[in-house]
């Protein structure tokens, strides 16, 4: 037995993971499932990395960081203001954004380093689409070069990664110091 009990979201009740010790008074452990999970909108154009400290655990949002930018979801950049972008275009599964088009190709992309050495870098990537992965794949940064050795053919996923990349070698090198 582990001692803790897990659950998720039952019902539209919220549930959380409890101790099952009678010696602990307080869970040491707490999950929060939410119905959407933090993934980037595939129609968020980044624009600048936002260090103003208002985001509570920036390294927890899907590209690394909170990022200004705009809206493409129709075809067009559109201008957009800071509230939006916090609540639906560094988040996927915005379902409530004005913008957001009936059809689409995905709901989110998820990114996440695979692996990483001295001259290259690989990125996996999940594509969702009603929570569910639609498409998925590998993308290779080379550090010498400093250029994509493979390629993406979709540019939303490759503006995507390029974000995740930056704000990832920026957590690297404040690693090293």
């Amino acid at each position: 037995m582990s001692g803790l009990k897990l659950s998720g979201k039952a019902n539209g009740q919220e549930l959380k993971a409890k101790s099952l010790f009678p010696f602990i008074s307080r869970p040491a452990l707490q999950w929060h499932f939410s119905e959407e999970p933090d993934l980037a909108c595939p129609f968020f154009a980044p624009r600048e990395i936002v260090n103003d400290g208002s985001w509570p655990h920036p390294a927890r949002l899907p590209l690394g960081a909170g990022w200004t930018g705009t809206c493409c979801a129709s075809g067009n950049e559109l201008a957009i203001s800071d509230t939006h972008v916090r609540e639906f275009c560094n988040l996927g599964y915005a379902t409530a954004c004005p913008h957001l088009p009936q059809e689409r190709d995905w709901d989110a992309i998820r990114f996440s380093v695979s692996r990483a050495s001295r001259d290259q870098i690989t990125i996996c990537f999940v594509c969702e689409l009603a929570h569910a992965p639609i498409e998925h794949g590998k993308l290779t940064f080379d550090l010498t070069s400093d250029a994509w050795i493979d390629s993406n053919p979709d540019p939303r996923v490759l503006t995507l990664a390029n974000c995740f990349l930056r704000t990832y070698r920026v957590r690297q090198s404040a690693v090293l110091i």
